[in-house]
C-alpha cells in the first residue's frame, strides 16, 4: 500500500515499501506558470531532507526543488528532461521527479497528509 505525503515546499513524495518517488505539487506548477526546463539529481546521489535536489524553471521565475526526506536517488524522470511541459500537465502522477531510496521512514511524520496540505495552500497562498 501506497501512501502519499506533501511538504510545506509543495512537493509530494509517494512511498512504496523503502522507496519515494517525488515530484512537485498541481499547486506549485499552479503558481510556476508554463514548465520550460528542470534539472533533476544525479542518480547514486544523496539527497538530505529539506535539500536542494533539483531546479524547475517556467516562463514566470526560477525555483529550487526541495526533497521532503533524506535518501539515495535511485532513478531520475528523463522524460520530464526531455519534455518539461510534461510536469504542467500531470504533476502528481506521471511527471514525477526522482525516485529515492528512503534513509530514515520517521522523516515522514512532519509532513502533511492530502487534506492538511490543501488546507495549507489554500491558506498560505503561495
Amino acid at each position: 500500500m501506497s501512501e502519499v505525503k506533501y511538504s510545506k515546499e509543495h512537493e509530494w513524495i509517494k512511498v512504496e515499501g523503502d522507496v519515494g518517488t517525488i515530484g512537485i505539487t498541481k499547486h506549485a506548477t499552479e503558481m510556476l506558470g508554463d514548465i520550460v526546463f528542470v534539472e533533476l539529481p544525479d542518480v547514486g546521489s544523496s539527497v538530505e531532507k529539506d535539500g536542494n535536489a533539483g531546479v524547475v524553471e517556467s516562463t514566470k521565475a526560477a525555483s529550487d526543488v526541495y526533497t521532503p526526506i533524506s535518501g539515495d536517488v535511485l532513478e531520475n524522470n528523463q522524460a520530464i528532461v526531455d519534455d518539461p511541459g510534461k510536469i504542467n500537465s500531470d504533476p502528481e502522477n506521471d511527471a514525477w521527479f526522482f525516485k529515492l531510496k528512503i534513509k530514515d521512514i520517521s522523516e515522514l511524520d512532519s509532513l502533511m497528509n492530502k487534506e492538511d496540505y490543501d488546507k495549507f495552500a489554500k491558506e498560505s497562498g503561495n
